[in-house]
């Protein structure tokens, strides 16, 4: 039995921007994912990128066509939380208006290191019109969440028409369900006359 070419509607750009005092990404590195949302199958193309100041130049330009960014700093190194300002602009100036950003405070199971407050992140997030949540990657609390949330978010500015389509900017690309069978229609296809190549 064949299959559909694809097996999602959606395939919705993200960025994630670490900011890290010490190497985790060199560079760029990607992975994509299927999610759910509003019985929506989306994929996610997740361009994880180097929060580090000697690969800025390198990783802004991964920031153009971004549906959804990922602020990830450390809730146990201040530092990190410090350059959030530096890196929202950024995202700001290099994506497009509606991209959806989203504030995560990392290490959340660390609670007795926690040198950043939930309320003062939560604070910054709201003054920048941000989502915010903290979470784990150790654990994988919230790590879902996080994805999911600006996931819906960015459909929902689908569905209400604020994201554009057919804006290459947009970060997002629809892609309509073939039948079963992998055939767009069940049309006999005339008959080609000449060579058949």
């Amino acid at each position: 039995m064949a299959t559909a070419p694809y097996n999602y509607s959606y395939i919705f750009k993200y960025i994630i921007i670490v900011m890290a005092d010490c190497p985790h990404t060199i560079g760029v590195e990607f992975g994509t994912r299927i999610i759910e949302v509003s019985g929506q199958k989306i994929k996610l193309q997740i361009w994880d990128t180097a929060g580090q100041e000697r690969f800025r130049a390198v990783t802004r330009s991964y920031y153009r066509g971004a549906a959804g960014a990922l602020m990830v700093y450390d809730i146990t190194r201040r530092s990190t939380y410090n350059h959030l300002s530096s890196w929202l602009t950024d995202a700001r100036n290099l994506t497009n208006p509606n991209t959806v950003i989203i504030l995560i405070g990392n290490k959340a199971d660390l609670e007795a290191q926690r040198d950043v407050t939930y309320e003062e992140a939560k604070q910054f997030a709201e003054e920048n019109g941000l989502l915010f949540l903290e979470a784990s990657a150790k654990t994988g609390e919230n790590v879902e969440d996080a994805f999911l949330e600006a996931a819906k978010k960015i459909y929902q500015n689908i569905q209400d028409g604020s994201l554009d389509l057919n804006a290459a900017e947009s970060g997002v690309q629809h892609k309509p369900s073939a039948p079963q069978g992998g055939r767009l229609s069940n049309e006999p296809q005339p008959q080609r006359e000449g060579c058949g190549c």
